[in-house]
């Protein structure tokens, strides 16, 4: 995660890497296909036109130790490489040899750490074959994502090395034209090991067990670009958008043109943007470089009216601009560019508290984010990353924070889409801030770290900033950088004119030119009770809190029998404090302690792994609710509002136990139904510091006319009390209304107790449900001892009244629809046909194939409903066809006082 006051923490230091894998270039990137030597390895046919872009299609891999061969004959063509792996375009050592086979499941038990690390001490080698037919034009390779650092060697001869190859962020671009022929031609790296405290690549910190190969490899495609005398790079688009009228924008397009021969041209560079076009000389003598700029005012139809705005989904639509560029010389094209972007306007300054408040568009916005984690060896898989994107929205959350490990170019892509924004920064806890991070792991920088550092910035800024998803560059996180660094990350950032906020760290820090972070790290990182979030303390819903939660998070029993052996399940809810290698390598988080006495004193003890699981869904349905409906609620307040959140996190990389909202395989619990459920559009919520019932309005329009009622319930189903407010009024952009307060007791009212909210709109339609499990003992916290990870309760409430609620009967009814765009929707309507009072707390309903096992991803209009006698509620499941692998699809009624039951849904 990121930090962790480093007193208190000791990490096995996780390993190094990013998600970053890289990029296809939208239509300038050649997709050819790869053809096949004779020995059966992939070669690359790369294409002849100028500004052509062709990724490598893969290579064959092999460990230094088992090669005595000379980088000379390694990197020629011809040489047989027996015995040597298969790798694809993107990959570390680790994930060619899994993909191989090599090695038992790593997501499963303690595979993972089965795996010899002493394997990856010593270099391997990339090698590639591809094809040039015409060499009349030159050629380059272009690359970035190395890890850690590597010698580069084309054709026999060295093209460059270890010194200038070096860094995860890195960009580099070879002129290998001397080195090219006709026919074919090989290019060999040799990758360095990695270690992230010694290098400036990625780890793991403390969010999983860490691969013993530490990511090395090359996790970003190499491109074989081709083009003429006249190379044109950094084609880019500044937009300037008017605010608040969002009536026009002013645009400004800049690119490169570098002269590549030895003579002296005069290149035409032309460009469009839709309908737009705009043209321009320059004069480059040889070998020379020029920026060209086409202004608005120079070139007034840069100027656009009822210019297309782009919004985060959340506020709008997600409208996208392609820029074309080319430029010819005597006449002949000799390089083309293309970008995607957008046009909108991002703001982030600090609020009267101190706080970072960011607006889009000139409306403010409250970040409800998620810590992003790629696949733990950074294998990139784009409807894999569609999907959680998907998940993202379906959750109710904006934005999406990379704390190093920052994704390919298609990941942003697909954030401009979808309309995600994303908080992309370094990393802590390891080399990226070893100057200036106390007794954290990380070297202190040596002066070869500086300009590696620099081109990193250099390289990411230039990447990302035409993504309209992307709104801040975060360059510290646990700690702000020191001067000299912060210059350098600064400089390169106005070289890539960058437009959006530079955030100083995500922890309450300041360097000496951006000043304050406006953000806290405040933790906690552990369990702690629901009422904590509403306390404008520590992690509670005030300011803007970059990464927080109540820890632990248990998966679904499908997963859990997924990712643990038969042992190692009975330990969990057997053994409180027992180790447990699937949350984490750091000391402090390698027990589900905390949580486990949280949830035995407040449901009371697991008797099965099955009760256990039951529980923990329950626990993190309510803490995960309470956690955004804090932050909701409290982000409209005069005095010190809430103005971000980031829940610790999103997802995992691998089989986890913690710092999640949905499991590596995309099921959904407790904890994702609650994220859900608090952030739904327009909300009715409960407060448990001031017992308010309270409405959230997050959608842009105000809401009047409605009707919200609160009754309170008995575990057994006798009503104790019943009021309703009607009339009522909400703004919009999140702004909120209190209906009513419940009193501070109730007679008759029994310890555990259930309260059920419901909003309904004028005509008298329910639009929001939410239903509560509260005590008439409250968790009571020790806010002088908190520690940086979590405060201590001294006392639990009282909710083991639940575990005596009746048996309810839910009937179901389904049908499903296939459509023509590969996906199937299943409705049912699930009925509480019980006779008495007791409700059905959190009805679950899983779509299942013939053998039981979740299919997933799946996209529910609601789930984990919760149904008094005679209620019923209509849900909708839309999944690919394909996932159900030829059976038909049944459902799975679950619920915490429901049996267990399956339907035909046909």
């Amino acid at each position: 995660m990121a930090h962790r006051p480093a007193l208190s923490r000791r990490l096995t230091a996780a390993a190094a890497v990013l998600g970053l894998l890289l990029a296809l270039h939208t239509s300038t990137t050649s997709a050819t296909p790869a053809a096949h030597s004779a020995r059966g390895r992939a070669v690359t046919k790369v294409a002849a036109a100028p500004g052509s872009r062709t990724a490598l299609s893969g290579y064959a891999i092999q460990s230094t130790a088992k090669v005595s061969d000379s980088a000379a004959a390694v990197s020629s063509p011809g040489y047989p490489a027996s015995g040597w792996y298969p790798a694809g375009p993107r990959s570390t050592v680790l994930g060619a040899l899994l993909a191989n086979g090599t090695y038992a499941d790593p997501f499963y038990s303690t595979n993972l750490k089965k795996i010899p690390a002493a394997d990856f001490d010593v270099p391997w080698w990339y090698r590639s074959d591809f094809t040039v037919s015409d060499t009349s034009e030159r050629t380059y390779l272009d690359f970035s994502g190395v890890i850690s650092a590597a010698d580069v060697f084309v054709n026999g001869s060295q093209a460059a090395d270890r010194s200038a190859v070096a860094g995860a962020y890195t960009h580099h671009e070879l002129d290998i034209t001397a080195l090219v022929k006709a026919g074919t031609n090989t290019v060999a790296f040799r990758i360095q090991p990695n270690d992230p405290r010694k290098n400036l690549t990625m780890g793991w910190i403390d969010w999983l067990q860490p691969p013993p190969d530490e990511n090395m490899g090359i996790v970003r495609d190499v491109l074989v670009r081709r083009g003429g005398p006249v190379a044109l790079r950094d084609t880019h688009v500044v937009t300037k958008l008017a605010v608040p009228s969002l009536s026009s924008a002013e645009l400004t397009v800049k690119a490169q043109a570098r002269n590549d021969s030895a003579d002296p041209v005069t290149a035409t560079v032309s460009g469009t943007i839709g309908s737009v076009t705009f043209s321009q000389d320059v004069s480059l003598a040889a070998h020379q470089t020029k920026t060209v700029t086409f202004t608005p005012a120079a070139y007034p139809q840069l100027r656009l009216q009822e210019a297309r705005v782009w919004w985060p989904a959340t506020m709008g639509q997600q409208p996208l601009y392609e820029l074309d560029v080319s430029v010819a010389a005597s006449g002949t094209v000799s390089d083309t560019a293309h970008q995607t972007f957008g046009i909108r306007d991002v703001k982030a300054p600090l609020n009267s508290d101190g706080a970072r408040q960011y607006s889009v568009n000139g409306r403010p916005l409250l970040i409800k984010a998620g810590g992003w984690s790629p696949d733990e060896f950074l294998r990139w898989d784009r409807r894999y990353v569609e999907d959680r994107l998907k998940y993202a929205l379906d959750l109710g959350l904006n934005t999406i924070r990379l704390e190093g490990h920052i994704e390919p170019d298609e990941f942003f892509d697909l954030a401009d889409r979808y309309g995600v924004l994303a908080l992309p920064g370094w990393e802590c806890c390891d080399k990226w801030e070893g100057n200036n991070n106390g007794s954290e792991p990380g070297d202190k920088w040596a002066d070869a770290d500086y300009p590696v550092a620099k081109a990193s910035m250099a390289a990411e800024a230039s990447r990302l900033r035409d993504h309209p998803s992307v709104i801040s560059f975060l360059i510290g996180s646990d700690f702000a950088p020191d001067a000299k660094t912060e210059k350098n990350y600064l400089d390169a950032l106005e070289a890539a004119d960058w437009s959006t906020p530079v955030i100083a760290a995500a922890s309450d820090k300041s360097s000496p030119v951006s000043g304050s972070s406006g953000m806290k790290m405040t933790g906690p990182y552990d369990w702690v009770p629901p009422n904590y979030w509403y306390a404008k303390r520590e992690g509670g819903a005030t300011g803007f809190n970059s990464e927080t939660s109540a820890g632990p998070d248990i998966p679904t029993l499908d997963t859990l029998r997924r990712m643990l052996s038969p042992a190692e399940l009975e330990t969990l809810w057997r053994s409180p404090s027992a180790k447990q290698y699937h949350r984490s390598p750091s000391s402090t988080f390698s027990t589900l302690k905390l949580y486990n006495n949280a949830l035995a004193g407040r449901y009371g003890a697991p008797t099965s792994l099955d009760d256990y699981v039951r529980k923990a869904q329950l626990a993190q349905y309510e803490n995960v609710r309470a956690q955004f409906e804090s932050y909701g609620r409290n982000a409209s307040d005069s005095s010190k509002p809430a103005t971000g959140v980031v829940y610790w996190m999103f997802n995992s990389g691998w089989t986890s136990l913690h710092w999640q909202l949905l499991d590596r395989y995309l099921d959904q619990g407790g904890a994702y139904s609650g994220a859900k459920k608090a952030n739904e559009p327009l909300h009715v919520q409960y407060s448990y510091d001031s017992r308010s019932v309270v409405l959230v309005n997050n959608r842009h329009a105000a809401a009047s006319g409605l009707t919200a009622r609160v009754t309170l319930f008995n575990t057994d189903g006798t009503e104790k009390y019943d009021r309703t407010a009607s009339s009522l009024s909400v703004g919009g952009d999140g702004a909120k209304t209190t209906a009513l307060t419940l009193p501070t007791s109730v007679g008759g009212l029994s310890t555990t107790y259930l309260a059920r909210l419901v909003l309904a709109d004028a005509t008298g339609k329910e639009v929001s449900r939410n239903v509560y499990w509260l005590s008439t003992k409250a968790d009571v916290l020790d806010w002088a001892n908190t520690d940086w990870y979590y405060t201590p309760t001294t006392a639990y409430a009282d909710l083991k009244g639940l575990g005596s609620m009746a048996e309810a009967t839910v009937s179901a009814t389904a049908s499903t629809t296939t459509g023509g765009d590969g996906n199937s929707t299943t409705t049912v309507t699930v009925r509480n046909t019980g006779t008495g009072r007791t409700p059905a707390l959190l009805t679950d309903v899983h779509v299942v194939n013939a053998s039981g096992a979740p299919v997933l991803p799946v996209q529910w209009s609601d789930n984990q409903v919760s149904l008094w006698p005679g209620e019923s509620a209509t849900l909708t499941a839309t999944y690919r066809t394909s996932d159900l692998h030829g059976s038909a699809p049944r459902l799975r009624i679950s619920g915490w006082n429901t049996p267990t039951t399956t339907v035909d849904a046909r």
